[in-house]
């Protein structure tokens, strides 16, 4: 029989379950986080969960918040059980679970107690995980999309946002209004440099709306960058049922993920920090090389075994890495293509970080899907891959196996119109169009300039792709991939 979840029933819980080895009645709150999602509950809150444990920090505690409709979901799983939240670590030794308690509250679902949460002076840090797409970033100019319908519309009535850039506005235009010291921004999504893009869309939002408050914002609020990593599949039947048959804990949100979390951040906290290098996390001057390392190896590596993965019909993503052919292309890629272009950083090996990330990939207890990995194409694919293509030609360097990535996701997309799989993707619609158009016409995918920009004009790029489909067409995925990795022997 599990037992519920709830602060009152942490004594009871098996002993194989760790629970908080402090008081959270005497938490204080410090940190506003939107975005409450199961990454931020096995990353962030898992680390602040530690370092209270250490009996250090206990004023840095989390209060949730969102703006969107499942975000009021969470929020009426996790008040149930008192924001508390099951931690199941997949390791493929011995599977562990650990209830964590940073989390002391969640704002309701409401712009004016959002506001009022961020106008708190003992909220310091404002954190944020909202996807890589929820940025507004111009795929041409990689600035901030100002005329983006909903930043249009906050515009027009900033005192009623509806977006999380228009509320942080609000909420420093009432601190400084308050005579109050700004809160820190600290992105904590997958996206290069994500505090200077974190940055550019809320001074952005704020030009909008008053200039002199975007001065005010772009002089006094710090931004710091931030590399974060830890596998965290979604949470379903599945999970919450291991969690109930495993450990006997009833947890309506919990949460699985692989045994290693990384993360580095830009000390840059001028209303100061919980001490979280106590716990593992990496203060460094520049995070911009651990962020690249990270988004063009793991996050790229995801995308590359995705579509191939797909395509020869596996399901989960250590299936995927069980296939021979899989692996091999993955490794060749990031090789031959990918670390040559890559900043060096003293002390990091990059080839054993991919080895490391292939390993992690291969988990068979994660239980992460390829089905995952391809969602979000066009969000992603800017993100992760499209920057390696662009450094690659300005370099002058091997580009056939990156156009190769990108024509997996190309025909990929042209299979999900037969029905049998669902492209889940904002732009579902133009890239099914696109893909199919490809078929004959290749330059007509990367003619999707929203998210190629000017790659679709680069002549060799669109060689290159335009060669990699009408080898797929022609061969089929398991062949091109063997012929790629063989030329790279």
């Amino acid at each position: 029989m599990a037992t519920n979840l709830s602060n009152n029933t942490l004594n009871a819980l098996p002993e194989a379950v760790a629970v908080p080895e402090y008081d959270r009645g005497a938490l204080t709150a410090g940190i506003l986080h939107i975005g409450v999602g199961n990454f931020h509950r096995a990353h962030m809150a898992w680390y602040l969960d530690r370092l209270f444990a250490q009996g250090e920090g206990h004023d840095w505690a989390i209060v949730g918040a969102g703006i969107k409709s499942f975000d009021a979901a969470k929020r009426e799983a996790l008040k149930g059980q008192d924001w508390l939240t099951t931690v199941v670590e997949l390791d493929p030794a011995a599977l562990t679970a650990r209830v964590t308690g940073a989390m002391v509250d969640f704002c309701e679902i409401d712009s004016a107690a959002l506001t009022a949460r961020l106008t708190d002076p003992a909220i310091r840090i404002v954190s944020l995980t909202v996807t890589e797409g929820g940025y507004f970033v111009d795929a041409e100019t990689g600035g901030f999309d100002s005329v983006h319908h909903e930043i249009v519309d906050d515009a027009q009535t900033p005192d009623d946002p509806k977006t999380v850039f228009g509320l942080l506005v609000k909420g420093l235009k009432a601190r400084r209004d308050a005579g109050l010291e700004p809160f820190t921004v600290m992105s904590c999504d997958n996206l290069p440099e994500n505090g200077h893009v974190a940055k550019a869309a809320v001074v952005g939002m704020a030009k909008l709306v008053d200039p002199e408050l975007a001065e005010w914002i772009a002089a006094n609020v710090a931004f710091p960058c931030g590399m974060v990593d830890c596998i965290t599949p979604a949470t379903g039947p599945r999970e919450i049922a291991l969690v109930k048959e495993t450990f006997g804990v009833d947890d309506k949100a919990p949460v699985v993920c692989e045994p290693f979390r990384q993360w580095v951040l830009e000390d840059s906290f001028p209303q100061g920090r919980p001490a979280l290098e106590k716990v593992g996390v990496e203060f460094v001057p520049d995070v911009a090389p651990y962020e690249t390392m990270k988004l063009r190896i793991l996050n790229a590596g995801h995308a590359a075994i995705a579509y191939p993965s797909a395509l020869l019909g596996h399901h989960f993503v250590h299936e995927g890495m069980q296939d021979a052919d899989v692996t091999a292309w993955l490794k060749a890629l990031m090789r031959a293509e990918v670390i040559p272009v890559l900043p060096e950083i003293g002390g990091v090996d990059f080839d054993a970080y991919l080895e490391k990330c292939a390993e992690r990939f291969a988990n068979p207890e994660v239980g992460d899907t390829i089905a995952r990995l391809c969602l979000d194409g066009s969000n992603r694919q800017p993100k992760f891959v499209l920057p390696t293509v662009r450094e690659a030609l300005d370099a002058g360097s091997a580009i056939q196996g990156l156009a190769l990535e990108v024509a997996l996701w190309c025909r990929y997309c042209a299979e999900t119109t037969k029905g049998e799989i669902a492209l889940e993707d904002e732009r579902a619609a133009a890239l099914q169009a696109a893909a199919l158009k490809a078929q004959t016409d290749p330059s007509a995918f990367l003619a999707l300039s929203d998210i190629f920009g000017r790659l679709g004009e680069a002549p060799r790029f669109v060689e290159a792709f335009a060669a990699a489909l009408a080898e797929l067409e022609q061969k089929g995925v398991r062949a091109v991939l063997r012929e790629y990795v063989a030329a790279q022997a």
